[in-house]
């Protein structure tokens, strides 16, 4: 038996596992929290030390966490950039994030390749505010002597490992982490270095994309440290999903992403061609509303927690009584509507009760990542099976309404630390391939997640009644739309 690691440097903590590399039972865990400061008007801050990521990583590893371990992988927070100098020091903080003071870079970059439909072409995605593209076009305005002094560009996972192996000559990163950056397509597997000077101004040394099961080095003491990748791509390789599954991940904004065999170019600019952690591809649709919804549904009808709203909710029926919310509170991104606001509709003196209104919360947000499903669906991606994650999935209004709007079978897992088992298989599968008892095309074989599964049933055409409600407001507040 085998024993690896796989550790996930998230925004506020780090998570380790060890795991029977087998089996990928889980033999022991760590954590501590990440030592940064509040920023003066409170939330996360957009700029961190990175070296608060290494001092978490030791304080999570204490206490021979790490005994008897071979391997690790590393899992860490996408869209964190690293700036470094020649001399291989930081720059300036990292910037990590949804950063908003770089939302006026990021048009700023699609109008300078010539719109959407270029980006879309050039590297499968369109530049967001979040992304390590857009951020450095921020820092070329705003910081320039930082501009001009960066020479080489990591993110999280690739500064990690680096750090890891005693900051070796070479410097490596995954497919997956590559491929959010807005200058590497997953397309052509390849960088894009115009792009890189287009927004920095000026060229810098990129790390050497590597493959799946390829291992970025050896520590002095022989322990091996895998490629690495983002917590998105690391969490899907966790929960083990394949060809005909979808994960829909429920945060204040909401995610659905599927594998897929090719590349997906998009020039609107909903889906964003990441790549995953097998090789394979991992499009995803993203939308700005999802618990979000829920929690002011809560606060407008004076409810103290979502496990109450969804109490309420379950005291309606399907469809609301004819109550349909579209969720878009902070604007959209499936459909494009930046600008946009919510929409109750529906409303008749049968329907102005509270739990009709709980229930059009719960079914808006569904209605809405069911849209987001459709944009990939209508692209030819698979979806036979729905993975659903986040606190909310544990709601029985959501486990109620999902299946029936998603129209497919879904899956709830059961918490657990997805990202960093994910971390853990990996470096499983670069042991067993430096060792000659593992395929570098075949991850290794890991017990599946502990799960509920929820069928449909007979409510398919219940469910899709629902769907039509929703799509008919849809289109009569925003035609054409999506």
């Amino acid at each position: 038996m085998g024993i690896v690691a796989g550790l996930d440097s998230s925004p506020d903590f780090t998570r380790i596992v060890v795991c029977d590399s087998d089996t990928g039972a889980v033999l022991r865990q760590g954590y501590a929290p990440h030592p940064v400061e509040s920023p003066a008007g409170g939330g996360r801050p957009s700029d961190v030390d990175p070296q608060a990521w290494l001092l978490s990583l030791g304080e999570a590893a204490g206490g021979g966490l790490l005994e008897g371990v071979q391997a690790i992988g590393v899992s860490a927070q996408q869209n964190a950039v690293v700036p470094l100098d020649a001399q291989g020091n930081t720059v300036r903080p990292a910037m990590v994030g949804g950063d908003k003071r770089t939302q006026v870079a990021a048009a700023d970059l699609v109008d300078a390749l010539g719109g959407r439909e270029a980006w879309a072409q050039a590297v499968g995605c369109v530049p967001q505010a979040a992304q390590p593209v857009t951020k450095l076009r921020w820092m070329a305005r705003t910081e320039p002597e930082n501009a001009q002094r960066t020479a080489i560009l990591l993110q999280a996972h690739d500064w990690l490992v680096w750090q890891l192996l005693g900051r070796p000559v070479r410097r490596t990163t995954d497919r997956g982490g590559a491929s959010g950056t807005g200058y590497w397509s997953a397309a052509t597997g390849g960088y894009r270095p115009d792009l890189v000077e287009l927004a920095l101004g000026h060229q810098v040394m990129l790390p050497e994309v590597i493959g799946p099961a390829d291992a970025a080095g050896t520590t002095p003491e022989g322990l091996l440290i895998s490629v690495g990748t983002g917590e998105t791509m690391a969490a899907a390789f966790g929960l083990g999903i394949g060809l005909g599954d979808a994960v829909v991940s429920l945060g204040a904004s909401g995610s659905v992403m599927a594998v897929h065999p090719e590349a997906l170019v998009d020039g609107s600019g909903m889906i964003t061609a990441l790549a995953d952690a097998t090789g394979m591809h991992l499009p995803v649709v993203t939308t700005l509303n999802a618990v979000r919804t829920l929690r002011g549904a809560a606060e407008l009808l004076g409810l103290p927690d979502l496990e109450s709203l969804s109490d309420l909710a379950m005291k309606s029926t399907p469809g609301s009584h004819g109550l349909v919310l579209l969720p878009y509170l902070e604007g959209e991104r499936t459909p494009n509507l930046p600008h946009t606001a919510g929409t109750l509709a529906g409303l008749r003196r049968e329907s102005m009760k509270a739990e009709h209104l709980a229930r059009a919360a719960f079914e808006g947000m569904l209605c809405g990542l069911a849209d987001a499903l459709d944009v990939l669906r209508g692209r030819g991606v698979d979806v036979r099976r729905v993975f659903l994650l986040g606190q909310a999935a544990e709601l029985p209004a959501v486990q109620a309404a999902a299946p029936m709007l998603f129209g497919t079978q879904v899956v709830v897992p059961q918490p657990a630390d997805y990202a960093a088992i994910g971390a853990a298989r990996q470096a499983a599968w670069a042991l067993g391939a430096s060792q000659g008892t593992l395929d570098v095309r075949n991850p290794p074989v890991w017990q599946g997640a502990v799960a509920q599964v929820l069928d449909p049933g007979d409510e398919l055409a219940v469910g899709q009644a629902v769907r039509q409600q929703f799509v008919a407001v849809r289109e009569q507040t925003h035609p054409g739309a999506l």
